[in-house]
């Protein structure tokens, strides 16, 4: 019996096979889960095919996180096929590219609105929506993604610093009100990986380099090593903890030079 083994859970984020939002996914069917994947436009393909390669084949369905509408026809589907949710995880972002690589005092209004709105928002819709499934199964987790570019100034991550730290804030106050419900709300904090948005992040190769030369461990992260840690915050557990930012950064955060 793996750690998930009965409990239906959500996974938005998933573009490709480098997305953290993947890799959480193969560990989540791994441990026993149902899962319903999302896709977002351009990337049907993709999830399709890579939703085929686990088992049970999880139901996958179109979701614009900025489309109140799809929102709701999502979480009722997830009603009518399984009757309730135990998990969600939060894994989308996303930044306009000029509005991460011009200087942030450049930063667009309209720039800044969807940044927020796909990153940070989208959790508080999300966990509306999640909010009565979970209850009807007596409590659940919800897991979103965060980087410690939302506490420090990482050049090149701009507008997108400031969105993670909104994502952060939201997580905290969801936690505290879900929390009757027991509903738990976590983040976990990863270090830089390789993935479709860090190609959109100038000089990420020098970021590598200096968490490899600076970090406790003396390397960069693998995504299977968030995976494994957002197994045990969507699972039984971690049942006491909520409100909390888990670190999986090989230790870099902890160091001050």
């Amino acid at each position: 019996m793996g750690a998930l083994a009965g409990k239906v859970g959500l996974i938005v984020g998933v573009a490709n096979k480098r997305s953290l939002s993947w890799a959480i996914a193969q560990a989540s069917a791994e441990a026993g889960a149902t899962l319903v994947l999302t896709y977002q436009g351009r990337f049907e393909e993709h999830v399709n095919e890579l939703a085929a390669t686990l088992s049970p084949k999880p139901l996958v369905l179109p979701l614009d996180v900025q489309n109140d509408a799809e929102i709701h026809d999502v979480f009722n589907r997830i009603q009518q096929e399984h009757g309730g949710l135990d998990f969600l995880l939060h894994g989308v972002a996303f930044a306009n590219r000029e509005d991460i690589t011009n200087p942030f005092v450049e930063t667009s209004r309209e720039g800044f609105k969807l940044a927020l709105d796909v990153s940070a928002y989208s959790l508080i819709a999300l966990a509306r929506g999640a909010k009565p499934l979970m209850e009807a199964r007596g409590g659940g987790s919800i897991l979103t993604l965060t980087y410690l570019g939302s506490q420090r100034v990482f050049t090149n991550y701009n507008v997108m610093g400031v969105a993670k730290a909104a994502l952060e804030a939201s997580m905290r106050y969801l936690a505290a009100e879900l929390g009757a419900l027991n509903i738990r709300v976590n983040a976990i904090s990863a270090g830089p990986i390789k993935t479709l948005a860090a190609a959109g992040i100038g000089g990420f190769s020098t970021i590598l380099s200096i968490v490899r030369e600076r970090a406790p461990l003396k390397r960069t992260i693998e995504a299977s090593e968030v995976a494994d840690t957002a197994v045990f915050l969507l699972g039984n557990a971690s049942r006491g903890i909520t409100g909390e930012i888990v670190m999986v950064d090989a230790g870099y955060h902890a160091i001050g030079m």
